[in-house]
């Protein structure tokens, strides 16, 4: 079994990375690691300040390392690495690059180039409106003093009152009592509060804070349509409420593309798209705009909305919003996986009521649904004028811009996409080159032509209503109805059609009680899943009736091998297809090839699913969610990677700026009080942002404190912080591909039945706690390898005499961090993620849990080809000559097949033994473990008895499925 290298500190070439301590023979030995260890990934350019951009035969002059201003260190060969560090990666041959002077580069691993439309090239400009020089500096910020906290007093009073009102979100009373106490503590030392009270001090101070001011306004609406001459019905005399706010001023600095792009990797010239701006319903945008010559050198802005209503609260009566929100789609995906406010509040919507006798009147129907788009139109009313006229708009990089609005995407699921598109429910909303063409020309001609009922039966066009988009230019309702793969795909076809005709098939194939049974086995199947960093588990099975998003995700990665046995073998491939369709979609970038694996996994589950009709159990296949995955390769081609705007971004928007503002209300009249928490979070987020681009926020209060008081202890910048174990979001740069480095703390417990006993401190101790005798010597064998790389002979036939002898301590770790770049994930803003890999014999005071691993064995061979897996028995690290070893005592799987499993997609490991039948064990250096694994057991055909626990998985069952759907990075390892 191949055991991971470690190079000694005496040889030629340091690694110069950070803290990495690996030394090297050869200049081709320290580029190989590098290239392994250490990739730099580097984001697309921001933006530049001049008209034209960089190419080939063009380069920037570099001034002492730095790229003169407007431009970005984009080119063919300019990568910037650790100082003293020359370019690790092979020369490689410069590609063909087409003949266009908007094609610039970036990214020195994907080797990609932009393409980006020479018209609408959002040049800077004064705050007049005029266009600067090439090159010329952005307005310089205002200054701002490094005391000056107004209108708070000082950094105490500010993250008292963001901690309380953002973090905490403690009520009223309870901020006057904490208060109380806190003056109780002063009052001896003669010292002061940062705030007296609640209403007259802390919200009055917030509320004073200039930044953020944007202003709410209302509007009364009234149905004005024919009424009866007598018993009016009550519903046409009330008025409805529609609020909304201007759109305030988003500011992203880094992460916008200011004008829209083609996107190509150099090697094989292959299209991809990733953010909104890199896909052709954009540049198409631009390139009618731009026949206007006013608009050229302006940005086009396009500003996406979404609404849905959301239930505030079941048990206190109707509690129902109407939320509506905006974006604008230059911010990229990564801002919005990182949790980024990237999305604003800018209304809340009409909802009239009226009794259930007359909720099914024709008329209530047409007004409830026009007062819908009449609303939105109102709303957007301000953003009309400059959809022709260029706007100056001062943004985030501080330069001023002409600004082109448009009318973008509308993020909505499926009910809701039918009232944008004024159609009957069961019809397809968006374009459809195969039976309908949905365009706003066509709808006019088809409304003038033809009789109401015949748009009504013929083309499912509500022909009395009129869509909002009809009050803006270029604003068409069809070409703006976008892939929503949380509705469409896990809300829809996973549960409300697979899931189901799963549960179909059973009774029709086995009858209630037994199916029942079945039902019973697959729960617990469920509930046997070992656990894993970012998994949800289910305790109980699938089996409770509300469902989240989240739920449904982590359910559709366990769900496949809980039926395998159960159900016919086309329905473990249907599964397969599907799932892999979702994953391919879900991708942060998704190139040509992508699409055409996309297609290719549609074809094979429409040709899977066809079982459930064979066998009588289903008997329609084009329900509107399932017939919109055929939209999905044409709908990435026009807005890029569908990720970007799935209707779970405004679900998560509920519950900042809906639910927890409504649970801080009075219950009484609460919109209004709504409406002002609001209001202060986004003042308390924008002054946060500032003092943070001021530098006012570096360390904690405490730590600033000490310093002032203690000058000369305290010399240099103090930080106090904690461990978040559970945190899964990295928002540090984009520096390597993977990354594990042992816990902060080691262990102070480690035996499970002797609480008191402390952990093993020398390997005898520790061979002796994880029961493994022959530990002392695979420890030699691994000193071995790791001193001596290049001896050819396996660690295994080397005589015990030649290896080197350690007798020294140890120092135990219950965990490791993994940080991998993973931006198709929930991830930081640079794409990064941080995970826990446990080895710890006692977690949460349940039962132990041991992780398993992807362990890297060739790093020249991609995806399994290179990896093997093991499970961590214990990580512990030692220092021999100088040298300190962080390390892992593992167990090994070894794979049945040198290929995934032809009907799951996954591959098969089993446990690995040794001649004496105990398991096979190794210690590895934390270098080679690549990410997490997580396995999920063989069940076959039997009923699994319910005395298994999660706990039990990797010992109770003799064959696993390597679970490639734990998430996206591992899908991406081990398909």
């Amino acid at each position: 079994m191949p055991i991971a290298r470690r190079d000694h500190s005496s040889l030629q070439f340091p690694c110069g990375y950070l803290h990495c301590t690996r030394h090297f023979k050869t200049q081709g030995g320290h580029k190989k690691h590098w290239n392994t260890s250490h990739p730099i990934f580097r984001p697309a350019p921001a933006t530049t300040s001049i008209s034209h951009t960089t190419t080939v035969e063009e380069q920037p002059e570099v001034l002492d390392g730095h790229f003169p201003a407007g431009h970005d260190d984009i080119s063919a060969g300019g990568d910037n690495f650790p100082e003293g560090i020359s370019d690790p990666s092979p020369a490689l041959d410069e590609p063909d690059i087409p003949d266009d002077l908007n094609a610039e580069f970036f990214g020195p691993g994907d080797r990609l180039y932009h393409n980006y439309h020479p018209k609408l090239n959002a040049r800077p400009c004064n705050v007049t409106g005029r266009f600067l020089a090439d090159g010329a500096p952005p307005t310089p910020p205002p200054i701002k003093s490094p005391n000056d906290w107004a209108p708070y007093r000082n950094r105490v009073e500010f993250e008292t009152a963001e901690f309380l009102y953002t973090r905490n979100q403690m009520s009223a009373g309870d901020i006057n009592t904490l208060l109380d106490l806190w003056a109780a503590t002063l009052l001896k030392h003669n010292d002061k509060l940062p705030f007296a009270d609640y209403y007259h001090d802390l919200y009055k101070t917030i509320d004073a804070m200039p930044v953020g001011d944007v202003k709410w306004q209302s509007l009364k609406v009234q149905y004005t349509g024919e009424k009866p001459k007598t018993n009016v019905l009550p519903w046409m005399d009330q008025f409805h409420d529609v609020i909304w706010n201007m759109l305030g001023n988003l500011d992203y600095t880094t992460e916008m593309d200011y004008w829209p792009y083609h996107e190509y990797s150099t090697d094989g010239n292959e299209h991809q798209w990733q953010d909104f701006m890199s896909g052709d319903w954009a540049w198409n945008q631009v390139e009618t705009i731009s026949e206007d010559p006013d608009t050229l050198g302006s940005t086009f802005v396009p500003v996406v909305l979404g609404s849905d209503k959301t239930t505030v609260s079941v048990a206190t009566g109707a509690n129902d919003y109407y939320p509506l929100y905006v974006s604008i789609r230059n911010v990229r995906n990564n801002v919005r996986h990182a949790h980024r406010d990237a999305v604003a509040i800018i209304g809340f919507l009409a909802m009239p009521k009226t009794t259930e006798e007359h909720a099914k009147d024709p008329k209530f129907r047409k007004f409830h649904r026009q007062l819908f788009h009449s609303s939105v139109a109102k709303i957007l009313e301000n953003l009309r004028p400059g959809m022709t006229t260029p706007e100056v708009v001062h943004f985030g990089d501080r330069h001023y811009r002409h600004v082109i609005y448009g009318l973008g995407p509308y993020i909505a699921d499926y009910e809701e996409q039918v009232l944008l598109a004024c159609i009957m429910l069961d019809w397809c909303p968006s374009l459809d080159t195969k039976s309908l063409c949905r365009r706003r020309d066509h709808t006019e001609v088809l409304v003038e032509e033809a009789t109401y009922g015949a748009l009504w039966t013929e083309y499912g066009i509500v022909g009395d209503l009129v869509p909002f988009t009809n009050n803006f230019p270029c604003g068409d309702i069809h070409e703006l109805i976008v892939p929503d793969i949380l509705h469409q795909l896990i809300k829809g076809t996973f549960k409300d059609h697979l899931v189901k005709w799963v549960g179909q098939y059973l009774q029709h194939v086995h009858g209630t009680k037994e199916a029942e049974k079945i039902q019973a086995d697959i729960d617990q199947r469920i509930a046997a899943v070992a656990s894993f960093a970012g998994l949800r588990r289910f305790p109980e099975g699938r089996g409770f009736k509300q469902w989240t998003g989240d739920d449904l995700k982590a359910l559709m990665k366990v769900y496949l091998p809980a039926i395998e046995g159960h159900v016919p073998t086309d329905v473990v491939r249907m599964f397969r297809a599907f799932l892999e369709f979702c994953y391919l979609i879900w991708r942060n970038i998704i190139t040509e090839s992508t699409l055409g694996q996309i297609q290719e996994a549609l074809d094979r589950f429409h040709h899977y699913r066809q079982i459930f009709e064979s066998m009588g159990v289903v008997f329609m296949f084009s329900p509107p969610r399932q017939h919109s995955c055929s939209h999905y390769i044409l709908l990435i081609r026009l807005f890029g990677a569908p990720n970007g705007l799935c209707s779970s971004i405004t679900e998560m928007k509920h519950i900042k700026a809906v639910k927890e503002p409504w649970r801080r209300s009075s219950r009484y009249k609460a919109l209004g009080q709504m409406l002002v928490t609001n209001q202060r979070l986004v003042k308390l987020a924008a002054a946060l942002i500032d003092f943070k681009n001021h530098g006012m926020l570096n360390g904690t209060c405490l730590s600033v404190t000490l310093k002032a008081l203690m000058p000369v202890l305290f010399n240099a910048d103090v930080t106090i912080q904690g461990d978040n174990e559970d945190g899964e979001i990295d928002n540090g740069p984009t520096l390597v591909q993977a990354h594990v480095q042992l816990a902060k703390t080691h262990c102070k417990l480690f035996h499970i039945l002797q609480i008191a006993e402390k952990c093993a401190c020398t390997i005898p101790e520790l061979s002796m706690e994880l029961s493994i005798p022959n530990l002392y010597n695979i420890l030699h064998r691994f000193l071995f390898e790791q001193v001596y790389p290049d001896n050819q002979c396996p660690p295994s036939e080397v005589r015990l005499s030649r290896c080197p002898r350690f007798d020294g301590n140890i120092q135990v770790f219950n965990s490791a961090s993994s940080t991998f770049y993973a931006p198709s994930n929930c991830s930081g803003i640079g794409g990064m993620r941080h995970e826990h890999i446990r080895a710890c014999p006692m977690w949460r005071n349940e039962a132990p849990q041991y992780d398993c691993v992807f362990f890297n064995t060739d790093a020249s061979v991609e995806g399994m080809g290179g990896m093997e897996i093991a499970c961590v028995m214990c990580f512990f690290s030692f220092t021999f000559n100088g040298v300190s070893y962080p390390c892992a005592v593992v167990h090994w799987f070894d794979k049945a097949s040198d290929r995934p499993d032809q009907d799951t997609g996954m591959w098969i490991v089993t446990p690995l033994f040794d001649t004496d039948h105990s398991f096979s064990v190794g210690i590895i250096h934390i270098d080679s473990i690549y990410h997490a694994a997580h396995l999920i057991p063989i069940y076959g055909a039997q009923i699994i008895s319910c005395d298994i626990k999660h706990y039990d998985s990797y010992d109770a069952f003799q064959a696993f499925y390597l679970n490639k759907f734990a998430d996206h990075h591992a899908f991406e390892i081990a398909s």
